[in-house]
């Protein structure tokens, strides 16, 4: 049995599975919000307690860097230590990764109904591949296609300095430099990042913003109401937002497949494109990934672009990766 975990900031997937007739298979699933709990250790056991089961394996996605089987959350005051978390679960074996790296490992096991496509790019494209994902934080992370399979790997692109496209862009970044005095992507491709996207157009722009918005944009409800009402089209404020949201969303998914020369594609994941998928299916998010200069017609439009649209992505790929490694 194995025993898998999907860590977030918000919110964090845990998971029994079993391999049958060579495939992956779901036994027991839960949902908890990370803030419940003090530590995983804690979470995982009561999921253990309410399912009456045991695991020999496990594997946990954690959103943030990962060193020698332990990580400190970076949206979230936990440390998640592997060898704690063997002890605390009687796991004999038990994996630490990046939930990007769980996300894209994910990919081998999805279905065509789990994702939608944004981008065709071209038919039996092969080659490096990449993954992005906005949600509470903003990860990025890749695989390595070495000619017959491909290699997961995490990285922390989305801590990397925010780069304006244009004048606004350029008062936005002076904005989140004044506000937090470093301004990364994940400033801006995150939930809270939507939230400073509405009162920067708030602040910059003479249109009244609805009042149902304007309350609920200082709470943890914030993000949502803006994306709702941009979605229906009732607050010209937080229809900027959103669409200045997806439009740097592209850029920087164009930005990751140029580093990773993903020829294979790139998906994106993470708990806010599947809850915004009308827009990011809007010309924005692809017309920004493609603006690449010479390397359009040379790289991007050869690249396929796809939603992954199941929040079990990155609990699966944790699973995955146990599974795959069940020896090491």
């Amino acid at each position: 049995m194995i025993l898998a975990g999907d860590v977030g900031g918000t919110k964090t997937n845990v998971g029994f599975f079993e391999v049958r007739d060579g495939k992956l298979v779901s036994v027991a699933e839960e949902t908890f919000l990370s803030d419940d709990f003090p530590s995983l250790e804690a979470l995982a056991q009561k999921f253990v307690r309410n399912h009456g089961r045991s695991a020999t394996l496990g594997c946990f996605g954690v959103a943030g860097p990962v060193y020698r089987g332990r990580c400190k959350g970076v949206n979230l005051p936990w440390i998640v230590d592997g060898a704690s978390l063997g002890r605390a679960l009687g796991l004999k074996t038990v994996h630490v990764i990046n939930d990007l790296e769980s996300t894209a490992w994910s990919l081998s096991v999805l279905g065509r109904r789990d994702v939608v496509t944004l981008g065709a790019g071209i038919r039996g494209a092969s080659g490096n591949a990449a993954v992005i994902a906005a949600g509470t934080g903003l990860g990025e992370g890749g695989l390595y296609w070495d000619g017959t399979r491909h290699h997961p790997f995490a990285c922390e692109g989305g801590h990397t300095e925010f780069g304006p496209r244009d004048a606004l862009e350029s008062e936005l970044l002076a904005f989140l430099i004044e506000r937090y005095g470093h301004a990364s992507y994940e400033r801006i491709l995150s939930g809270e990042g939507l939230a400073d996207l509405f009162r920067f157009f708030r602040e910059n722009n003479r249109r009244k913003a609805s009042a149902d918005v304007v309350k609920a944009i200082d709470t943890a409800n914030g993000p949502a109401a803006v994306s709702t009402a941009a979605l229906e089209n009732r607050c010209p404020v937080a229809v900027m937002a959103l669409d200045r949201f997806v439009s740097i969303y592209g850029a920087e998914a164009g930005n990751l497949a140029l580093k990773l020369k993903a020829t294979g594609g790139v998906f994106v994941g993470g708990g806010i494109a599947p809850k915004i998928i009308a827009k990011m299916k809007e010309p924005a998010f692809m017309e920004a990934f493609l603006d690449k200069g010479r390397m359009r017609e040379l790289l991007m439009v050869r690249v396929p672009v796809r939603v992954i649209m199941t929040n079990r992505a990155a609990l699966l790929g944790a699973a995955q990766f146990a599974r795959v490694n069940a020896d090491s």
